[in-house]
């Protein structure tokens, strides 16, 4: 959706020091964010021998696989290797990296060089991640909400009007990535709880 860029969690989700694991159009994706709030999105597959990085840790400005400990910096290139503390690790060990960035409390990314720039969801905050185990097409036919040309889904939830940001994931199952217009908090826990029976009529039209 919008042209290749894809949402994969809200803002919120992920707080500093903090790693998660993402999936975009099928690639399995490390986000993470430094000690300073810096966003960054990587091939989730430590060069040394395969283990995800989205077990790691993060350490002020760099991810560090949990397996031995390799260490990368901002670019994607090997920092330290803790078995070899006085080596200079070889330019040539780094990690793909992705294009990462936030939009109104929505973390998208994109797996190829992208000149433009997500949609801009202004007016709404973010209310709640959930995943259906059906596909993009079963929700938007239980939704009733229109899909724009962006593929984001606009229209109401409880009264209150929402946007539905839909991430495909493997086997067919799909996160929503819903914001919300600001409301009071019984509206938004409404709100909440109709995101919640949009998931259980989805999961059974997919079923049927």
């Amino acid at each position: 959706m919008t042209a290749a860029w894809t949402p994969v969690a809200l803002a919120r989700d992920l707080p500093r020091l903090g790693v998660m694991p993402v999936c975009v159009d099928g690639i399995d994706v490390a986000l993470w964010r430094s000690a300073s709030g810096r966003l960054a999105a990587w091939a989730d597959r430590c060069p040394h021998r395969g283990m995800r990085l989205s077990h790691g840790f993060v350490r002020g400005e760099a991810l560090s696989c949990i397996y031995h400990g390799w260490s990368y910096g901002a670019s994607g290139s090997c920092l330290r290797i803790p078995a070899h503390p006085d080596l200079e690790p070889p330019e040539a060990i780094r990690v793909p990296v992705h294009r990462a960035t936030e939009n109104n409390g929505v973390i998208w990314v994109a797996l190829g060089d992208q000149d433009n720039t997500p949609p801009a969801l202004t007016g709404l905050v973010p209310l709640r991640s959930v995943t259906v185990q059906a596909r993009a097409e079963v929700i938007r036919s239980a939704s009733g909400l229109a899909i724009g040309a962006d593929g984001i889904a606009r229209g109401h939830l409880a009264s209150i009007a929402v946007a539905v940001l839909m991430q495909a994931l493997p086997e067919g199952a799909t996160v929503l990535h819903v914001l919300a217009e600001p409301a009071d908090p019984a509206a938004l826990i409404a709100a909440s709880r109709a995101v919640e029976a949009l998931r259980r009529a989805a999961e059974s039209k997919g079923a049927a």
